[in-house]
């Protein structure tokens, strides 16, 4: 499989018994249907994102991707808890592919998140 945003090889990484793909080249993640949420919950599960943050972050310019699996085109989604990650999500198969460091922040919640989540509540 290749990276939807490089198009570099992407290798398996495994936690526990939940194995995802890795970009070999600008480190963004895929997970099959449902995998970032079920790692979500599990401690340590972080270590599976080695990829430099800023090299994440520069990736969301590329918004127009196809799914490495079923080749259609992928979703922009918007974590409704934390609104600054954006990770894109195919509709045919549900797999969901994150820029590097966007697992790591998926993962955790900081007050910042807390506080951006009541200002956008308080909103008219």
């Amino acid at each position: 499989m290749n990276c939807p945003k490089c198009n570099a090889t992407m290798e398996s990484v495994s936690f526990e018994e939940i194995e995802v793909d890795r970009c070999t080249s600008c480190g963004g993640l895929w997970f099959d249907l449902r995998e970032h949420e079920e790692l979500k919950q599990r401690r340590g599960s972080e270590a599976i994102d080695t990829g430099d943050h800023a090299v994440g972050r520069a990736g969301n310019a590329k918004g127009d991707i196809t799914c490495p699996r079923c080749h259609a085109r992928m979703v922009r989604m918007v974590d409704h808890e934390q609104p600054h990650i954006w990770y894109e999500q195919c509709s045919t198969c549900g797999g969901a592919y994150f820029d590097a460091g966007e697992f790591r922040d998926f993962k955790k919640h900081t007050p910042g998140d807390l506080i951006r989540r009541w200002r956008a509540k308080a909103r008219p």
